[in-house]
């Protein structure tokens, strides 16, 4: 069975005459008969009662009349759902990353873009930086957020936002009244870090440490950024985080510039070479337009 014969059926019902059915339809009416008859045959019961003088429906006819309203309403909401996901207006994008990433542009550019495609759900997976990488190769997420990503030949990579990082002392520290303070000084200091076991970017924190001289002695290992510094009011020992995380201010700690050159900590947004679609790419568009506003905002 198929669609064109519900449309030809429900013509019929509507109308209740062959002629004006198949005027309505821009068809001839002998066509439309035989397609009446082969619909009939194909349910297997009469879906008319025809005389000389009128046409209508049986019983059957009056519930399958029902039911092929609801099949072409149906049928015509997914016609256009799929139109929707096609065009990225409709959909889902899953998002991998790890919380203190909505510290920077990201937060806001999931509310533009929420606001600009209401109708795409756009869920959040919060997750370790390697479980990130193996997800987004699964498909079980569409795009994620990274320090230091790997290279990946099946990954897209590409810089969402430039940032650096920021020194967390204890407020009562010994050097919590000076300006910017150099690595080098941090030698022999308890340090809370981000996990190494899974986390590219806390890798190369490290080997800031060592090149500035010393091997960091590291007490605790978490694994958001965020949490660093509820550690170092705690008097756990001190940290090195994202300049955006600093942002989220804490009454117990301090925060200081890293003299020297900058020690970079940019986020790159990652995705499938081979399965970006629409509403991914929309995203992207809107974050790339959100990322540009708050380097503005920030001049």
């Amino acid at each position: 069975m198929e669609l064109r014969h519900l449309r030809y059926f429900v013509a019929v019902a509507r109308h209740l005459s062959f002629t004006a059915a198949a005027e309505s339809l821009g068809i001839a009416q002998p066509p439309l008969s035989q397609q009446i008859r082969d619909l009939e045959a194909e349910v297997g019961t009469a879906l008319f009662e025809r005389t000389t003088r009128r046409v209508s429906l049986t019983r059957a006819g009056v519930d399958f009349h029902a039911q092929a309203l609801d099949i072409l309403e149906r049928s015509g909401e997914a016609v256009e759902r799929a139109r929707a996901i096609g065009t990225g207006i409709a959909g889902i994008v899953n998002v991998g990353l790890t919380g203190s990433m909505l510290a920077g542009p990201l937060g806001r550019a999931i509310r533009d873009f929420a606001m600009i495609y209401p109708d795409v759900d756009l869920r959040i997976h919060e997750m370790s930086p390697d479980r990130q990488i193996s997800m987004l190769k699964a498909g079980q997420t569409d795009v994620s957020f990274l320090r230091s990503p790997p290279p990946d030949v099946d990954l897209v990579s590409e810089r969402a936002w430039c940032e650096t990082v920021t020194l967390v002392l204890p407020r009562g520290h010994r050097l919590a009244r000076r300006g910017a303070i150099d690595l080098a000084d941090l030698d022999r200091e308890p340090f809370v870090f981000l996990r190494l076991s899974d986390s590219l970017f806390a890798k190369h924190l490290w080997q800031c440490c060592v090149n500035a001289g010393f091997v960091p002695n590291i007490t605790h290992q978490v694994v958001e950024a965020a949490s660093l510094t509820s550690l170092v009011a705690a008097g756990l020992g001190i940290a090195i985080i994202p300049e955006f995380v600093a942002r989220l201010a804490h009454a117990d700690v301090v925060y200081k510039p890293v003299s020297g050159q900058p020690i970079r900590a940019d986020v790159y947004a990652l995705w499938s070479r081979e399965k970006s679609g629409p509403s991914i790419r929309n995203f992207l568009d809107v974050l790339r337009s959100t990322t540009i506003a708050n380097i503005r905002n920030d001049v």
